[in-house]
């Protein structure tokens, strides 16, 4: 049997997530659901960090390009967040690309704007 790296910290994430979008539902902004996610975090105690940009370096320099995560939970796991009918490579991609910048092991794209049940993925660098 594999352990899952940081399962209990993802499952609360997740856990908070399929929370938001019980009550919420689809159909709103990303910012709404980032706002509103934070504070289930904050009601569930999960440790948080939202909006963290993150540095990129080439050949050993800092560019003046980064990225900005939607949250960096737990201090190890960073989630990013859309609202669209449905995630895609970009989507995917593009938390892949956070991973590899920060060294971080472990990433959650969250859907909220699928019809349905909330859509995400679990991503391992």
């Amino acid at each position: 049997m594999v352990d899952l790296i940081n399962k209990d910290e993802v499952y609360a994430i997740i856990g908070a997530a399929i929370e938001v979008h019980r009550v919420l539902g689809p159909g709103f902004l990303e910012a709404v659901y980032q706002e509103a996610l934070g504070i289930e975090f904050q009601d569930r105690n999960i440790p948080h960090e939202p909006q963290r940009k993150l540095r990129i370096t080439y050949k050993d320099r800092v560019l003046e390009k980064y990225y900005i995560t939607d949250f960096v939970c737990f201090a190890c796991i960073m989630v990013e967040l859309k609202a669209e009918k449905q995630l895609t490579g970009a989507d995917e991609a593009q938390l892949i690309n956070q991973l590899k910048v920060t060294n971080m092991r472990v990433g959650v794209l969250i859907n909220f704007g699928s019809t349905g049940k909330l859509e995400w993925q679990r991503f391992v660098n």
